[in-house]
Parts: C-alpha cells; sequence; structure tokens
C-alpha cells in the first residue's frame, strides 16, 4: 500500500471540534490533512437551528458548518473525502489507512469522529426505517406537514427538534419515560407553551407497527404501572442521545464503561500523539462549543507534541551528533 508523504497532523473527522483543530494546526504552520467521509460540519448539518454558538443569536446548522469550513480553507487545510478503514498507531509515526486505497501518515493524530444517534433496540426500528423512522427532523420533517409525528426522549435534542417539527406536522406526541423533561428551562418552556406539541409521560415505546404506507403507530408501556397502550402515529423521531464512533480507537487507548475516550486535559490518549475530540471524549456535557474548544486544545498539545518529536529526531541525526571526549 503506498503512503503519501509524512504530514505532522492527521485530523480524522470534519465536524466543529476537527475543523477547529484544522485552523488552529494551519496557524500554527503544522503540515496538516483532514479526513471526512461525509459533508464537513458532522451533526451540526442536520440542525435546523443553533442558538447558543456565541456571537450568533440564530444561525442555521449547515450556515455555521459552511462557515467554519470556509474558514479552516482560508488557511489552506486540505480536506479530503474519503472514508477511514482504520488508525494504526507507531513509535515513528501513526499511519491511517483510506478506505478509498492508499494511507496517510503524520507525527501526530486527532480523532475527531463523534458519535451516531442511539437507538430504542425495539422490533421495528430497523425494519422501518425510511418508512417513518427517523433520526434527523431536518432531513426528514418535511415528509409529515400536516400529519401526527411522535418524538421519543426528554433532552435538548428531543425538545429542539419537536419544536422543528410543530412548525410542519399537525400534531407532536413527546414521549418520554419520566414525569419530567432533561432539556434546559428556556426549551422546555417554548415547548410547553406549543399547541402542536402533547406529552406522554412515564412511556417506552416497546414496538413499532407499519402498514403500507409506512408507520403507523407505536406500542407503549407505562414505567410505572406497565400498562400497555397504543399510538398512532404517522411517524417515529427518535432522539435519545448518541453513541461514541469508536471503531477507529486502536488498542491501548483508555475508554470508559460507555466506549468514550479517556483523555487528559490536552485531549491526549493514553498513546504518545494521539488526540480525541469531542463527543468521542469522556466529557460532562456535549455541545458544539466544547468541542470546539476541544479542537483547538488537541491542536495546540499536538502542535507542542510535533515539535518536540522534530527537534529530538534532528538532534538525532548522525551528522548532529556531539563528539564525545578524546
Amino acid at each position: 500500500m503506498v503512503c503519501s508523504d509524512l504530514y505532522d497532523l492527521i485530523i480524522v473527522g470534519g465536524g466543529p471540534g476537527g475543523l477547529t483543530a484544522g485552523i488552529y494546526a494551519m496557524r500554527a504552520a503544522l503540515k496538516t490533512v483532514l479526513v471526512e467521509m461525509a459533508a464537513p460540519g458532522g451533526q451540526v448539518n442536520l440542525s435546523d437551528s443553533v442558538e447558543n454558538w456565541p456571537g450568533d443569536e440564530h444561525i442555521g446548522g449547515s450556515e455555521l458548518s459552511m462557515k467554519m469550513v470556509n474558514h479552516a480553507q482560508s488557511y489552506g487545510l486540505d480536506i479530503r473525502s474519503d472514508e477511514v478503514a482504520s488508525v494504526e498507531p507507531g513509535l515513528d509515526c501513526h499511519t491511517v489507512h483510506l478506505a478509498g486505497g492508499g494511507c496517510l501518515k503524520a507525527h501526530a493524530l486527532i480523532l475527531a469522529t463523534g458519535g451516531s444517534p442511539r437507538k430504542l433496540g425495539v422490533p421495528g426500528e430497523k425494519e422501518f426505517y425510511g418508512r417513518g423512522v427517523s433520526y434527523c427532523a431536518v432531513c426528514d420533517g418535511f415528509f409529515f406537514r400536516n400529519k401526527t409525528v411522535a418524538v421519543v426522549g426528554g433532552g435538548d435534542s428531543a425538545i429542539e427538534e419537536s419544536l422543528y417539527l410543530a412548525k410542519l406536522a399537525a400534531k407532536v406526541v413527546v414521549i418520554h419515560r419520566r414525569d419530567q423533561l432533561r432539556a434546559g428551562a428556556l426549551l422546555q418552556q417554548r415547548a410547553k407553551a406549543e399547541c402542536r406539541i402533547e406529552f406522554r409521560w412515564n412511556s417506552v415505546v416497546t414496538a413499532i407497527t407499519a402498514d403500507t404506507n409506512g408507520v403507523c403507530a407505536v406500542e407503549l408501556k407505562n414505567t410505572r404501572t406497565e400498562e400497555p397502550a397504543t399510538l398512532a402515529t404517522d411517524g417515529l423521531f427518535i432522539f435519545i442521545g448518541f453513541e461514541p464512533n469508536n471503531r477507529l480507537v486502536p488498542a491501548g487507548i483508555k475508554k470508559n464503561a460507555d466506549g468514550y475516550v479517556v483523555t487528559d486535559e490536552k485531549c491526549a490518549t493514553t498513546l504518545p500523539g494521539i488526540y480525541v475530540i469531542g463527543d468521542l471524549r469522556e466529557k460532562y456535557a456535549r455541545q458544539i462549543v466544547l468541542s470546539a474548544a476541544d479542537g483547538c486544545t488537541a491542536a495546540l498539545a499536538a502542535a507542542h507534541y510535533v515539535e518536540t518529536r522534530k527537534a529530538a529526531l534532528e538532534c538525532a541525526l548522525p551528522g548532529n551528533l556531539t563528539a564525545g571526549p578524546a
């Protein structure tokens, strides 16, 4: 397999964290390449509106992503569209094998692969995905204009997506396993004031049913009484959190029980020269601004690591060896 020239830094993942890392890496004069298999911006592209990015009270997710991409490319960041098949850590350098063929090598590596929507794991979820089951309101909400949809979840994402769906659907039923939402106070206030949003408290989905037109109902169970119920709906949107995309994390890197990578304050892992940022890293909160902060931190730490490593390698060259006493 043919590998490219040696880079200072490879960034795997082009979300807010990866793009921010690219900006800071280029400003530090590191020879850097960012590899992203989908559209740069990551999960942010799926957000209808971002309201907590400093400096922008309201900005579309795709618009924010494009601004980040343009900012990174203004410094000359090389963004490659390819899937990473595997990551091979090494003593001399780290190797990233590409699904499209070939590989990349670098002194340092930043993994910014984020997470994927957590599944309910109930009958009908997999079978009816794309036929009424969805994990993205911005992507699929348009197909449910003037219809009834159900949303599973009680956190910020679930309520944000419910508010978006309420602009399209005739009715949105939020299904939550508890009797109180976990979303922020402002989001809760807006959702409870929205006349098209209803709540089904203390309930979990046990199965999803469909007819020839797609999803037609979900089976529920009360978490307190275990009483079953059927809710008629044209679609089901699931927002119950994310799971880390840790497939590329090399063996030897410490992860917690949930699969998130454990790092230090520099986003450094237990393998020298490999950093993990964003939703792949163990942390208290998962926000766009925190992913961007991780990207900054990891890029600065990687720059120091690469500079130190290059200096050590230069000193080790035969021509730079200092003769000992005669």
